[in-house]
């Protein structure tokens, strides 16, 4: 927004100024500080509702820091926004989404993403093993076709508000309670017939399960896989889990990784691999929560919980105390 012709003598004087020639003859305005109302402040926020209003020849501000797209039926995100580096929140809601891509991840400072009302059917691996595990906090995933997300996910553990409601899912990540900053979450109208064990360990301010498939627990009919006696495999896995011994590719196979990622933990705390005894019973969702949505219109505030036994003396223990709570 300078003076055309101060702009025009300015350059001239630094055309022959680096040419070596004398400048006296050109006539240079005193400079004077630009007036506030004169300079243009970086554009850190862009709300675009209509598909009219979306750049098609333009790019987006490098500086901006919030981005909503909405109602502009896009079929993929636009690669123009993943070179956002400052953006912090991005709502794409309203669109006609079915995969986002991997370098979504690479948005260092993202702390809230919205995909709310999109065609979403997958999460995939790659988001959660990005700089999301460190920056997201915020992740609104409603309104989607999920059917399930990976164990990966449970790697984002800066996430303290999470959205998963009206989607397809007959499972939440078994290792949910690693989430240990998670307050607030929705999975209102899925198809969940039960939670995973490690439910239990989280603490929330707010939880809302309604309208889920949950199925009738019953203590008394478990599946018993014990292996007796256990293979080697099943006593290293649980020695390396319950003495917290540290491992990794560096360390070990990939296959025993992933066997040591997938133990189940125990009534009793200890770490169980593929011998153990699996049990759905109640649980009550005041044990995880200070405010619980009700279950169902029957104003149940319980929801089926998928529980594993290292033995059978565990379970036993269990029954006896079940059996004397019912009397």
């Amino acid at each position: 927004q300078a003076d055309a012709n101060n702009l025009k003598n300015f350059l001239s004087a630094l055309r022959l100024a680096h040419r070596g020639s004398e400048i006296d003859t050109i006539l240079l305005s005193n400079l004077a500080p630009a007036k506030t109302s004169e300079v243009e402040k970086p554009k850190t926020k862009m709300v675009i509702t209509s598909r009219k209003d979306y750049p098609l020849t333009t790019n987006f501000p490098y500086s901006l820091e919030f981005l909503q797209v909405s109602y502009c039926k896009l079929a993929r995100v636009d690669m123009r926004m993943l070179c956002l580096r400052k953006l912090r929140k991005l709502d794409l809601s309203n669109n006609h989404i079915r995969k986002l891509p991997a370098s979504i991840g690479d948005l260092a400072c993202l702390s809230e993403l919205v995909l709310h009302n999109n065609y979403l059917e997958t999460f995939s691996v790659a988001l959660c093993n990005s700089t999301l595990q460190k920056s997201l906090q915020f992740l609104d995933l409603s309104h989607n076709r999920l059917r399930a997300l990976p164990v990966q996910f449970c790697q984002l553990k800066e996430l303290v508000h999470l959205k998963l409601d009206d989607n397809e899912l007959i499972r939440l990540p078994f290792k949910i309670g690693q989430l240990d900053k998670l307050r607030f979450l929705s999975a209102a109208r899925n198809k969940l017939p039960y939670l995973p064990c490690d439910f239990q360990r989280l603490c929330l301010e707010n939880v809302d399960l309604f309208g889920n498939l949950f199925e009738q627990p019953n203590p008394l009919t478990p599946t018993v896989q014990l292996q007796i006696p256990m293979t080697l495999l099943e006593i290293a896995a649980r020695a390396t889990v319950n003495c917290r011994i540290g491992y990794g590719p560096h360390v070990l196979p990939a296959h025993l990784c992933q066997d040591l990622d997938s133990t189940k933990t125990c009534l009793c705390r200890r770490a169980c691999l593929n011998s153990f005894i699996q049990v759905v019973i109640n649980l009550n969702l005041h044990q995880v929560s200070h405010t619980v949505v009700l279950v169902d219109n029957m104003g149940s505030t319980e929801a089926p919980i998928l529980c594993y036994f290292c033995s059978l003396t565990c379970y036993s223990e269990y029954l006896d105390k079940h059996q004397q709570r019912n009397r």
